[in-house]
């Protein structure tokens, strides 16, 4: 008899898991693009994440050129903080 795995049903990401995976992603110097490929979003909600995130001093702009689509993105030590207290958090009630 074949045995199936349980799927969990709920596999959807919440907004401080997305949030998590950005700031992760955001290590060295990252663009737009590599972040909307590597967090699976449009773009429409990866400008609403780095506007959040740029705003609450998580991540921060690189370079400042006259171009904001080529601009590139780096997480702060803040982020950094904020990833510390995350995976605690998931350690302890996962």
């Amino acid at each position: 008899m074949a045995q199936t795995r349980k799927r969990n049903c709920n596999n959807h990401r919440g907004r401080l898991d997305i949030i998590a995976d950005i700031l992760e992603a955001s290590y060295e110097d990252t663009r737009k693009t590599y972040l909307m490929y590597r967090c699976n979003m449009s773009f429409k909600q990866l400008k609403s994440y780095l506007d959040f995130l740029l705003g609450k001093e998580l991540l921060c702009m690189v370079n400042g050129s006259l171009n904001p689509d080529l601009s590139l993105f780096r997480i702060t030590d803040k982020g950094k903080e904020f990833l510390k207290s995350y995976k605690g958090l998931k350690d302890l009630v996962g």
